[in-house]
């Protein structure tokens, strides 16, 4: 199983999309600090997930959400 999911700040208040195959895993590492990207704006919330049974699909709809539609219907979503 994939997972694509979206984080929150709570220090900037500003969303993070990713893709894993270990979503525990992965929310820990960003909590932990040890993503690059993201040591400098946790901690996070997990705000929604979805899951995939193919890496393709979940890269797929990543990439939807990170794009113009995908933030709007985020922002939209998750005020």
């Amino acid at each position: 199983m994939f997972y694509v999911y979206v984080l929150r700040s709570q220090k900037n208040n500003r969303f993070y999309i990713g893709c894993t195959n270990n979503l525990q895993r992965r929310l820990r590492e960003h909590d932990e600090g040890k993503s690059t990207y993201t040591s400098l704006t946790r901690p996070f919330k997990l705000i929604y997930q979805e899951m995939y049974d193919d890496l393709k699909s979940a890269r797929r709809r990543e990439l939807a959400l990170k794009g113009g539609q995908g933030r709007e219907w985020l922002k939209s979503r998750f005020k």
